[in-house]
């Protein structure tokens, strides 16, 4: 047995420690009857380098896809090209307004206590710009993922990587061949420059890059035949980390098969989610998830957790469980 999971059978014993316990064992569990796992991304994962542990997940094939915000795709990549010009702030929480200008007039856009300079953004853009312009022309048409998978396999990006491969999670998907679905990929930096370049005339059109509702129609497949599909048939558990769009796309597959379609797939076989929101009126991210069970998006025997704390410090925890560190 792992450190880990001694430490945390140990020590982990109550309260939000034991949820987050008993979720890592039912993952485990989960996996081990033959199930797949759909994780999804919400706020800074990638920044907060998240990529170290989950890149190992995706590895040992115990992650079979991925829902993210557009955010957390290309700040992975980010990091990848320019980790080492990255500036951490250790007093983020007492910066003036002043400071943060200093900060914006130098280029260096912050997440929390991590800037990212502007200029890595750029030349991303740079090697995009032609991607999109020869799908536009082709009449080719991708995900925003797959455009990023195609970017990292450019000429000489390989050699530009600043941090070790093996701790990219887009890295780790692309080479694993697992799909990922980027909901509301527009409210991203990457999509924000795609609609500029579009505007600007250096892209065509918005053809080139697949919408949000044809993700979701691919995702309603990959459940399928994951499902009843071809044999053999796999329960598929969602691991939610954060709220938002990325969790919200991915979990509403269930209810969209069986009541908009009519497919008898099973619900998810299991349901986690580390969110450090409150139960709230109208709160999605704090939705307890019994909530779901109207939705039909679980049952009343799924087993389902829920952890209200710090996902940067919470995921990295479970995945370590997971992998019998």
């Amino acid at each position: 047995m792992g450190h880990i999971r001694q430490f945390m059978r140990r020590h982990y014993l109550h309260f939000n420690a034991k949820e987050t316990r008993l979720a890592a064992k039912a993952y485990c569990g989960h996996l081990d009857r033959g199930g797949q796992m759909l994780v999804t991304l919400a706020g800074a994962m990638s920044t907060g380098e998240l990529g170290i542990s989950l890149a190992r997940m995706i590895r040992e094939k115990k992650v079979h896809a991925i829902s993210c915000t557009g955010a957390n795709l290309e700040e992975d990549i980010f990091n990848l090209m320019a980790h080492e010009d990255y500036e951490v702030i250790d007093n983020w929480r007492r910066l003036s307004p002043e400071e943060e200008e200093r900060l914006y007039n130098r280029g260096m856009n912050r997440v929390t206590d991590t800037c990212i300079p502007e200029d890595v953004m750029r030349n991303l853009e740079d090697v995009l710009v032609g991607l999109w312009q020869s799908a536009c022309e082709s009449g080719k048409r991708k995900f925003p993922s797959e455009f990023l998978f195609q970017a990292l396999q450019t000429p000489g990006m390989i050699d530009d990587y600043q941090i070790n491969p093996k701790d990219s999670w887009v890295l780790a998907a692309m080479e694993a061949g697992i799909p990922v679905y980027t909901p509301g990929w527009e409210d991203s930096t990457m999509g924000n420059i795609f609609v500029a370049n579009i505007v600007k005339g250096r892209v065509n059109n918005h053809s080139c890059v697949k919408s949000g509702t044809e993700q979701f129609q691919h995702l309603l497949e990959w459940y399928i035949e994951r499902t009843i599909g071809n044999q053999p048939h796999f329960p598929v558990g969602l691991f939610q980390i954060g709220g938002g769009i990325a969790g919200d796309f991915a979990i509403c597959a269930v209810p969209c098969l069986l009541q908009d379609l009519k497919e008898p797939v099973p619900t998810w076989g299991y349901f986690a989610q580390i969110t450090d929101s409150i139960p709230s009126y109208g709160g999605y991210s704090g939705a307890l998830p019994e909530e779901k069970i109207t939705w039909g998006k679980i049952t009343k025997t799924t087993p389902y957790f829920s952890i209200n704390s710090d996902a940067s410090i919470v995921a990295p925890l479970v995945f370590s469980y997971i992998l019998d560190d």
